[in-house]
């Protein structure tokens, strides 16, 4: 398919609906005009930065800009077509897509509209939520931005590992000992659902560190010195040792 195939849907499309249409209209792929209301239409194989560009200086001309490209293969419920659509519509432009078959259809997936960012960022209010828990439950920045299939450090594996220090640190433990040390809410529900094998049950209610729990403690030597500052802080204040029996 060429961009200039997808020409005649789009004129068919326009004037079916009124318009009076002109192609190549001062560097405007496409052009429909009704009354005092001027659409522009830029078309591409693909979407594309450079589109989206087009798309944009357009707008300097008239509200109603649309993007037109051929009806992708990928499916237009997956996660990836959604976050094109969300481009495009935060970008207040429209969007069409064009099929050849059955002598060229169009589809209006949405048209130009203004994009309401404060409603928008109300729906991720959860998400917002999530991320600052996220940033809180971190003690340091152990993860390179822009990194791809490498482990990532999370505010839940922290805790795992902050359980691991003081289970190393105290001995078998209780996991009410682990809270009374700074683990916080969730220590019993890791320590029970172990999903790293970092923790051994030693008998009912009392915890060690396994094997590869000490090994993951090697393998981030700046967060265990960082829970061995807090310890060495809480000997100096003469806190005490917490009651490791729960």
């Amino acid at each position: 398919m060429y961009e200039v195939d997808l020409y005649e849907p789009l004129v068919k499309h326009f004037t079916k609906q009124g318009y009076e249409v002109k192609g190549e209209v001062k560097h405007c792929d496409l052009t429909a005009v009704k009354d005092d209301e001027l659409i522009i239409v830029e078309m591409k194989r693909h979407l594309s930065v450079e589109l989206l560009v087009q798309a944009t200086k357009r707008q300097r001309l008239t509200e109603l800009v649309y993007i037109a490209v051929p009806k992708p293969k990928i499916s237009l419920f997956s996660r990836k077509w959604k976050d094109i659509c969300h481009l495009v519509r935060r970008l207040e432009c429209g969007l069409l897509l064009v099929s050849l078959q059955q002598g060229g259809t169009v589809a209006e997936v949405f048209s130009p509209a203004p994009f309401d960012r404060a409603k928008s960022m109300q729906r991720s209010k959860q998400k917002r939520q999530r991320v600052l828990r996220e940033i809180e439950g971190r003690h340091g920045d152990f993860n390179v931005g822009g990194s791809s299939q490498t482990k990532i450090m999370t505010a839940y594996k922290e805790n795992c590992l902050q359980i691991a220090f003081w289970l190393d640190f105290l001995g078998p433990s209780a996991p009410k000992a682990l809270r009374q040390s700074g683990t916080g809410e969730k220590t019993q529900a890791i320590l029970q659902m172990n999903y790293d094998g970092w923790f051994e049950k030693i008998r009912r209610g009392i915890y060690g560190i396994s094997e590869k729990g000490k090994q993951a403690l090697k393998e981030y030597p700046e967060l265990t010195e960082h829970y061995r500052q807090l310890a060495a802080e809480r000997t100096r204040s003469n806190e005490g040792t917490p009651d490791i029996t729960g």
